[in-house]
């Protein structure tokens, strides 16, 4: 049994060397796909950094067209106007249409001192009584014109067409009671009744706004402006006083528009005799000559008028717009212009290289050993403004002097200029021509075409001038 214990004692540490576990270490593998990966994603970061680093460029095609200018103005009028006051005390009513024409003497309007004649117009107008084509072609005219005019920002206008439509309406009733002035005077109510006739021939309005005298020469900019205006009706069975005013004659066809206008608009009017106008109101058009004034500080143009004054009667401002024809030629966006700065050279100096046939011109030069020479410089030239060149910055130094070829005179570089223009990127490179600018807004210019330093049709452009500089490799 010894012995047996003794075995087992022997064997106990072989079974506990047995037991011990070695770990098993994977060896390291390559992955050629996750390098690539790796590669491509370093490769896109750097190019996405550098693409918003990188100021672009952006073409513009340059095409023909024109401007819309606005050329909408608010204007006053201005007519022969005279305001007939009443030489009678009572109820007045009319019986001439408002904007219509009377003759000299015709009759306009009746006074009743004792108010029996309004009494029966009111009966007259309360009747059954059937209307004429006519009279019912003029309301339905007046609803039709004050249905297109309205805007809600004019409300006041409203006003205005009530009591128009009432005064359209009640002279017609005295008209049907004056047709009866035999029963008048079987009642004898005839002799309370006085009668208004016109001192001349014009056109009739029922309305005064104390701008019946306005004067071109002497109108202000509140005036103008229409501050403070009123406009005061008068209607049909009114109560009046002798001296009162009665109503308004426009005796002339003749009418003038003033509107504000800044000295820009005004250069370009200067040499303009007549213009043609649209009236906003109707789209009527109509000639106009044109005449600029200056006073108070500010600029006018005046527009006289010698027909459609009768349309227009019972407006005292109305809203145009100039119909000059606008200037054609290359439109560009105003952010593609830009303004360099060049050398002037008489065009004398200017030459051809020996080799190339290249245009440039002659400089001064000193050679290693200090011995005075020349050299030939070849140079772009930008414009040719009364003989004088313009040449980029770039080629000279102030203090060049350049060698005439005729004669050997000398030229000492120091004159500067500037010119507007944009960004020609036709060649792949950025290439700067000088533009004349037309016409020009907010947004865009209008530039002459096909000038020898300029631009044409179809060329592409820098959309943004600030974006580029001369000679700068353009990449889309």
């Amino acid at each position: 049994m010894k012995h047996r214990r003794k075995r087992k004692q022997k064997q106990k540490p072989e079974a506990q060397k047995s037991r011990k576990v070695t770990q098993y270490r994977k060896p390291i593998s390559f992955n050629p796909g996750v390098l690539v990966f790796l590669v491509i994603f370093v490769y896109m970061v750097i190019m996405v950094v550098l693409y918003f680093r990188q100021t672009h460029i952006t073409p513009y095609e340059v095409k023909l067209g024109s401007l819309a200018i606005n050329n909408t103005y608010k204007g006053v009028i201005l007519r022969d106007e005279e305001v007939i006051k009443s030489d009678f005390s009572g109820y007045i009513n009319y019986y001439a249409r408002e904007s219509e024409k009377v003759n000299a003497f015709a009759m306009v309007y009746t006074v009743d001192s004792t108010g029996k004649l309004a009494e029966m117009v009111k009966d007259e107008s309360s009747d059954e009584s059937t209307i004429s084509n006519e009279s019912l072609s003029d309301i339905r005219n007046s609803i039709s014109s004050f249905a297109v005019d309205f805007t809600p920002e004019k409300y006041i206008d409203t006003y205005n067409f009530k009591y128009n439509i009432e005064g359209t309406v009640l002279k017609l009733a005295n008209t049907a009671v004056l047709a009866n002035i035999d029963k008048l005077r079987a009642e004898n109510y005839a002799d309370s009744i006085d009668f208004g006739y016109a001192p001349a021939s014009g056109v009739i309005q029922y309305s005064t706004d104390g701008y019946e005298d306005l004067d071109a020469e002497t109108i202000t900019p509140e005036q103008v402006e229409g501050e403070d205006y009123e406009k005061n009706a008068m209607h049909s069975n009114d109560l009046i006083s002798e001296g009162d005013n009665a109503y308004k004659l426009i005796k002339s066809e003749l009418w003038s528009i003033i509107i504000e206008i800044d000295e820009e608009r005004a250069q370009s009017l200067a040499d303009t005799n007549y213009i043609e106008v649209r009236f906003l109101k109707n789209n009527y058009k109509a000639w106009a000559a044109v005449s600029i004034l200056r006073q108070n500080g500010r600029t006018y143009a005046k527009l006289d008028f010698n027909n459609s004054m009768i349309t227009f009667s019972s407006d005292r401002f109305v809203e145009i717009e100039l119909l000059d024809n606008a200037k054609e030629g290359l439109k560009i966006p105003n952010s593609a212009i830009v303004e360099r700065t060049f050398y002037l050279v008489p065009e004398e100096y200017l030459t051809k290289g020996g080799n190339s046939g290249d245009d440039g011109f002659n400089r001064e030069a000193y050679l290693e050993d200090g011995t005075l020479s020349t050299e030939f410089v070849p140079a772009t030239i930008y414009n040719n403004v009364d003989g004088n060149l313009y040449v980029d910055e770039s080629v000279f130094n102030v203090g060049d002097y350049l060698i005439k070829p005729d004669d050997g005179e000398r030229y000492p570089v120091s004159k500067q200029a500037s010119l507007i223009g944009v960004y020609n990127i036709n060649k792949g490179y950025a290439d700067f021509k000088q533009i004349t600018i037309l016409n020009q807004n907010e947004e865009y210019a209008i530039v002459k075409s096909n000038s020898e330093y300029g631009l044409a049709v179809y060329d592409y452009i820098a959309l943004k001038g600030d974006s580029v500089e001369d000679n700068d490799f353009i990449y889309e």
